[in-house]
């Protein structure tokens, strides 16, 4: 049996024993074993890393540990360009579109409202979750870390909140959505962004009092649905602000 020395580093943490947590401590591996199944090991999905350094000199996921390595493993970087050193993944992804598993609907419509690529249906299974991820390009969230454990994930996030909209400012925070966000774009729905439309060209489908107070529709290419700015516009508008807020 072998020797290594791991220290996780951020918020890799939280998927440790208090034991482990923000200090170096040894574990034990047999011969051939790479440093991800090695991380993996310890509880920590490897779509959570970013950049892994054994012995000072950044590796890939394949790398073969040795006995007396010295492992480092940090977390992904979105403020901080590390593509120079990054050898765990292709290249980083750097496109916030997501595709959710389906305990996270609530999550997506939130993800949706404030403008961003949320893919979701309820029937998704993991293998079909993680194909997406894998062809599309998507980060996928999700609490089960089973899930980010896929081979074929290479990007993904464990969602650590379980209320809906706590899920939605920590993944904003996470990904630093908050700049690029751009509210009531896209449709709550089928995810389409949503197009302006004329109101004469739908007025036979609003109602007379939507007719005579508002002038400014939109509307969805996917499934057909209108949106205007009605009564609920300002009760929404308060929930993004809440959302948004630093």
């Amino acid at each position: 049996m072998n020797r290594a020395e791991l220290r996780f580093y951020a918020e890799l943490n939280d998927f440790l024993p208090p034991e482990k947590r923000y200090c170096r401590f040894p574990c034990q591996f047999w011969v051939g074993g790479s440093v991800k199944d090695l991380i993996e090991a310890e509880g920590v999905p490897h779509t959570e890393v970013d950049l892994v350094l054994v012995n000072g000199e950044s590796v890939d996921f394949s790398h073969q540990v040795r006995d007396g390595d010295r492992i480092s493993v940090y977390p992904v970087f979105e403020s901080l360009d590390i593509s120079p050193a990054l050898k765990v993944r292709p290249r980083p992804l750097r496109e916030t579109r997501f595709v959710l598993d389906v305990h996270l609907g609530r999550l997506a419509g939130y993800l949706r409202m404030l403008g961003f690529d949320a893919l979701y249906r309820g029937d998704y299974r993991d293998q079909e979750l993680a194909r997406i991820s894998s062809a599309e390009g998507r980060i996928l969230l999700t609490r089960d870390l089973g899930l980010l454990k896929h081979g074929a994930v290479r990007h993904g996030y464990a969602v650590r909140q379980t209320n809906p909209r706590q899920q939605a400012r920590e993944v904003i925070r996470r990904f630093d959505l908050a700049r690029s966000a751009a509210p009531f774009t896209r449709c709550l729905r089928c995810n389409q962004p949503l197009a302006p439309v004329a109101k004469e060209s739908i007025r036979e489908r609003l109602p007379e009092t939507t007719r005579e107070r508002y002038d400014e529709f939109r509307q969805c290419p996917g499934c057909d649905r209108l949106y205007w700015a009605g009564s609920h516009y300002q009760r929404m508008q308060r929930l993004v602000d809440e959302l948004l807020a630093p």
